[in-house]
């Protein structure tokens, strides 16, 4: 977690995750790299013969003042900041643009919280971002001045493909020095007997540390239900979980799973890519 990657259109929701991120960034030796993307209307966006039309050069010219004050923030004293990294199209394509082009590790982003995706940028681009992203994505809710991650559930359906997310989520968990809740959420839709379950189970977590993560079996309703009441009783304070990225969703989250959990979870969700 060297590199982490803080898209801002200098809302207060943004200033949330660049809050967290400067507190990983401090424990982690980090640089912070802070993207701002001005998605302009056509029409501010073409140049003409004469370059950049003064529209456009008065958004440039406010952005680039907004970082200045960014920068000013007692919060981010110490760290590596790399500033004016002003995209020119889509939020979700600048981004993966950047996690190329510097080698980025982690993306955080904000989000409006349990009022779900509320635009944080043109379009609902922390969601463009969760589902294109080829690195892990941490979106954050709401405002953490002592941003604690110790109990860390991340769901999963136990198939093969989802070994490499999981992977990279015990990364996270040991950079941390979180203990994460391996959890698969049986359904009256999908049930499986306990028996079927464990085989599963074995045949995930063979050959793997088990230092610091434990496997449990929750029954609900629902997948989502399932997660966001095991979060809730076991007083998790991160959610995560594996994405097909362009491809879709991972065929565990049925239809709007992933999104939903991002929407109604009052607390930080992590995506990673399978």
């Amino acid at each position: 977690m060297k590199r982490i990657l803080v898209p801002t259109d200098f809302s207060e929701q943004a200033e949330n995750a660049l809050k967290v991120a400067a507190q990983l960034a401090k424990k982690n030796e980090s640089e912070i790299y802070v993207l701002n993307s001005l998605e302009l209307p056509t029409h501010l966006s073409s140049s003409g013969a004469n370059g950049a039309m003064p529209e456009s050069l008065f958004f440039i010219k406010l952005a680039e003042k907004y970082f200045e004050e960014l920068l000013e923030k007692p919060y981010l004293e110490g760290l590596l900041i790399h500033e004016a990294i002003i995209g020119h199209g889509e939020v979700y394509k600048d981004v993966n643009e950047v996690v190329k082009e510097k080698n980025i590790d982690l993306v955080i982003m904000g989000s409006q919280g349990t009022n779900g995706f509320m635009e944080l940028f043109i379009g609902s681009n922390t969601e463009k971002v969760v589902r294109t992203s080829e690195i892990p994505v941490l979106v954050i809710k709401n405002n953490h001045e002592d941003f604690k991650v110790d109990n860390f559930v991340y769901a999963t359906d136990f198939s093969e493909e989802c070994k490499i997310p999981f992977n990279q989520a015990k990364k996270f968990a040991e950079e941390t020095n979180t203990h994460i809740n391996l959890l698969y959420i049986n359904t009256p839709s999908e049930f499986k007997t306990t028996k079927q379950i464990n085989t599963k189970i074995r045949t995930f977590i063979r050959d793997m540390d088990d230092s610091n993560f434990s496997v449990h079996i929750y029954n609900d309703i629902s997948i989502e239900k399932g997660i966001l009441n095991f979060a809730s009783e076991t007083n998790a304070n991160l959610i995560g979980m594996g994405t097909h990225g362009r491809r879709g969703l991972a065929h565990f989250f049925n239809g709007s799973v992933s999104e939903d959990l991002v929407n109604h979870a009052n607390m930080p969700v992590m995506t990673f890519k399978i």
